[in-house]
């Protein structure tokens, strides 16, 4: 992974507001359905981000759950620390996929949303998923496929230039094409795998597309050969695509459940 996006507090701000849109929390009730949590149940979200999901399951598993959460970010940890103050069942963590702070055969269930494409070793991040959950715990794992990204750019040229700065980000920009082996290696059974089209033919400024682009030309802006101004153009040109009437935003986003065997 060439670089990361640093999530200080502006950036963890600016990805809330991406995770608060229409778009994002239809995503994270189909996410927490799949994780078929029920009351008393441990789960841990590896890369808990600012707690939308873990405040969410905290209220399904209740007060004789419990729900972890790790991320390498100090301003996420303190966005879920504050979103779940008042619910004690939550345990919050500076950690690292590779290496989970917690003993082994402790969850009923474990997810990660956005967080695996970024871990350069996930077949150590894929066994300590395994370790820390019981014989039969459940892992929901949620992964975007960047190569499936399709807009309608004026450029193409610059459009292409700037989506392979954009990848510069990632460990795995299309890591669901690789993931079950993966999983299976780490001693998981693949049961189920469901695509999550993040699908806008219009443009809208509170959606997941609106909020993506903005953040792709924040990234690339004077990053490996192009410029601002490049970033400018490639972004204005999407956006003046819903007054011509070709705005076309299309990324597809797949879940796995995995079951430890």
């Amino acid at each position: 992974m060439a670089d990361m996006i640093d999530f200080n507090s502006d950036a963890a701000k600016a990805l809330e507001r991406v995770y608060l849109t229409p778009d994002v929390v239809g995503q994270r009730a189909r996410v927490l359905s799949e994780l078929s949590l029920k009351r008393g149940d441990a789960v841990i979200d590896v890369g808990v981000g600012p707690g939308l999901l873990a405040h969410d399951m905290a209220l399904t598993v209740g007060d004789a759950g419990n729900v972890a959460g790790i991320d390498v970010a100090d301003a996420m940890l303190a966005m879920s620390d504050e979103r779940c103050k008042d619910l004690p069942q939550c345990d919050f963590r500076k950690g690292d996929a590779t290496a989970l702070p917690f003993d082994d055969r402790m969850f009923d269930a474990l997810v990660s949303t956005q967080v695996y494409e970024y871990v350069p070793d996930m077949d150590k991040a894929a066994a300590e998923a395994a370790r820390v959950l019981k014989p039969g715990g459940r892992a929901v794992i949620l992964d975007t496929a960047w190569d499936s990204l399709v807009i309608n750019a004026g450029d193409r040229g610059l459009s292409q230039r700037v989506l392979e700065v954009w990848d510069e980000h990632l460990a795995h920009p299309n890591l669901p094409a690789q993931l079950t082996p993966i999983l299976e290696g780490a001693g998981f059974t693949v049961v189920r795998i469901e695509m999550i089209p993040m699908f806008s033919p219009h443009y809208h400024t509170h959606s997941y597309a609106a909020g993506m682009l903005r953040m792709i030309m924040n990234f690339v802006s004077g990053r490996s050969g192009v410029s601002e101004a490049e970033a400018k153009t490639w972004y204005d040109d999407l956006i003046a695509g819903e007054g011509r009437g070709d705005f076309f935003f299309s990324l597809n986003r797949y879940m796995f459940l995995a079951v430890k065997k």
